[in-house]
């Protein structure tokens, strides 16, 4: 299941914020395909929870319905149970913050250029990319980087 970071900006030119929870139950239904009782039995099991207006309505996102529509077809087309649906849905946004995890230290790393060793005694070392550190005089660990040559 494909995710879009954030607003999407449409021809018109004006941004649409996909996780603004905006939708009222019966339209987020009409626009996945299903009953209204069907999203009120997912967000009670947790499989796709959805926001509370101020009067404790339930408000969808556009994020919501494509998601709505993703459960669909897991349980419909590879007979997914729901707590399978659920897991797999967690496993999605897990996934999703460790990627973004990865490129914010990726981008620290590579601002910086430098390179983290482990002395002897197991503290942390910050050295310069492409310098080697003696291991004689350190005692440090080397990391390599495949992505150098």
């Amino acid at each position: 299941m494909s995710r879009a970071s954030g607003p999407s900006t449409p021809r018109g030119g004006s941004e649409v914020d996909v996780d603004a929870a905006v939708l009222p139950i019966s339209v987020a239904a009409e626009l996945a395909g299903m009953h209204p009782q069907t999203l009120r039995q997912y967000d009670r099991l947790g499989v796709v929870e959805a926001r509370r207006s101020t009067g404790r309505g339930r408000r969808y996102s556009l994020r919501d319905v494509a998601t709505l529509r993703e459960v669909q077809r897991l349980s419909q087309e590879d007979g997914v149970n729901l707590a399978g649906i659920k897991r797999i849905l967690e496993l999605e946004r897990r996934v999703l913050r460790l990627s973004e995890e990865v490129e914010r230290l990726r981008s620290l790393v590579g601002a910086q250029r430098r390179v983290f060793t482990a002395d002897r005694a197991g503290d942390v070392v910050a050295g310069t990319m492409g310098r080697r550190v003696s291991r004689a005089t350190t005692g440090a660990l080397v990391l390599w980087d495949p992505r150098r040559r």
